[in-house]
């Protein structure tokens, strides 16, 4: 197919990029031009601003894609623009997150409401708007307003739970490797009940090209995987991915360093269940072990810059015990 995807240079959307690709796709791929990877497939880009993508709906048209994916709608506002900047009834696809679901809202209470795992049929919040003066940015930050606007186009949503592996941004398991690049070895760490769905990039980029090529419209599906460890268990496996005989010692969980405040007594879990996609679109999972050791080798040869560690905190911590 020919497919305009908007986004993906950076990340998850860098991996569909990559497995659209590697299926035969031609596309054309939107971005602001910031990142422009050496090493990225063969594709036509166009460097614009997401606020300026109408202006643009010209050179998409002469493109002429018979699909979309829409890997940075974030808001409605953004979902709307894409939606004119390319309209008709083509084959869509949208990234949206499993933070729409209700548990979601008890997790950032610290209230626990909602038995797990959950479907696509389960309740979504009802307050809206959940990061809104939390974070630069986060004012206007709504997934369920995006998947309104894009449902209403037909598009298929796909609900995505914490990504990690290769060029991950968020660096999700460097609160374990910069303590291992440190040298430590002794971690602290806090009771690690939490139970939080993850996927690996990869997964979640064949997910939603296999969404993508399915033909079904106006459905939404949680791609996730199978089986998932405790925060406790996710440590280990990152130490374990990583070569390191770090210990993890258990300290009470107020004396954990901020940095390690996942690993601590946590009352909502944001489990998924994506049974739904294993029945309609095939997706499978890489074998976590695999897929982990795969992430923690590309960042352990790609450290963050700004990455300076304070050992006092996990000296207080461990005192603690």
């Amino acid at each position: 197919m020919k497919v305009a995807v908007l986004g993906g240079t950076r990340f998850i959307g860098r991996a569909i990029v990559e497995r659209l690709a590697s299926d035969g796709h031609n596309l054309l791929v939107a971005h602001r031009g910031v990142v422009e990877p050496d090493d990225f497939p063969t594709v036509q880009h166009l460097h614009v601003e997401r606020k300026d993508l109408v202006g643009a709906r010209d050179q998409i048209a002469r493109f002429d894609p018979e699909a979309v994916v829409d890997t940075i709608a974030m808001t409605r506002p953004s979902a709307r623009i894409a939606l004119e900047a390319v309209p008709g009834d083509l084959r869509r696809v949208v990234l949206s997150s499993v933070d729409v679901y209700r548990a979601y809202g008890a997790l950032l209470r610290n209230e626990e409401t909602d038995l797990v795992p959950f479907s696509e049929e389960d309740p979504v919040r009802l307050e809206r708007y959940p990061l809104k003066g939390m974070m630069p940015g986060g004012d206007d930050y709504e997934k369920l307003d995006v998947e309104e606007e894009y449902l209403g186009a037909g598009a298929i949503v796909c609900r995505l739970p914490m990504v990690y592996g290769e060029r991950d941004g968020q660096r999700r398991e460097n609160f374990i490797l910069r303590r291992v690049r440190a040298g430590r070895k002794q971690i602290p760490i806090g009771a690690g009940n939490w139970l939080s769905s993850r996927g690996y990039v990869r997964d979640i980029a064949r997910g939603v090209v296999a969404a993508l090529g399915s033909g079904v419209r106006r459905e939404v599906f949680n791609l996730c995987e199978r089986s998932t460890p405790s925060m406790a268990l996710w440590s280990r496996m990152i130490v374990e991915a990583a070569g390191s005989d770090a210990q993890l010692v258990r300290v009470p969980d107020e004396m954990l360093p901020d940095d390690l405040g996942e690993t601590g007594t946590i009352r909502q879990h944001l489990l998924a269940d994506a049974s739904k996609a294993r029945a309609v679109l095939g997706y499978t999972d890489t074998d976590p072990m695999e897929a982990l050791r795969a992430s923690v080798a590309w960042h352990l040869a790609n450290p963050p810059a700004d990455d300076a560690f304070d050992p006092e905190p996990d000296e207080r911590a461990l005192a603690a015990v």
